[in-house]
Order: C-alpha cells, then structure tokens, then sequence
C-alpha cells in the first residue's frame, strides 16, 4: 500500500509517459479506500487533477462516480470517442477510478 505522496508521484510519472506516447486519455484506477469511505489516496488524486485541469495541464477528468451517459462532460466525450460506449465502468458509479483527459 502506498503512502499518499509516493501515489502522487507515481501519477506524475504516468501522466508524463502517456503524454509522450501521444495518448488521448488514461482510466486511473487508484481504488476507493481500503475502509470503503473512500481513501486517501483517491481524495488526493482527484483533488491534484482538479487543480492540474484548472491549471491546464490536463483538459479534464471525470471522476467514477460520474462516468455515465448522463454526465455531460462524460457524454461529450463519449460523443468524441464513441469506443468508449463500451467501456465497463460506463454507468457503474465506479468511484475507484477516473478518467482523464490529456
């Protein structure tokens, strides 16, 4: 189990590799807490990708929570990438994961 820093920095490193290889978007899946009243871990993940969204170095992120047809900004991209129509966690209210758009 990682400590909250070393998550952040492994972040980082995989943002930073997936702008290199030209990627689109990542699925992070950085679990809900180990409590089930949502960890860490993933309150700093989101909150870092919030501020990296306002800041402009990521164009989005939707959280699991919201990844469904029903989410304009999850809708939008499903528009721009229909492939992700099938994705599994589509519509699950998954709030291990988040999706950012780079």
């Amino acid at each position: 189990m990682p400590l909250v820093r070393e998550a952040l920095q492994h972040l980082e490193r995989e943002l930073a590799l997936a702008r290199c290889e030209n990627a689109r978007l990542l699925k992070l899946v950085h679990g809900y807490g180990s409590t089930g009243a949502g960890g860490e871990i993933r309150i700093a993940v989101q909150k870092t990708l919030v501020e990296m969204a306002a800041g402009g170095k990521i164009r989005a992120c939707i959280f699991g929570e919201n990844w469904s047809r029903s989410d304009d900004a999850s809708w939008q991209l499903l528009k721009a990438l229909p492939e992700l129509k099938n994705d599994p966690d589509l519509g699950r209210a998954n709030r291990g994961i988040t999706i950012v758009v780079l």
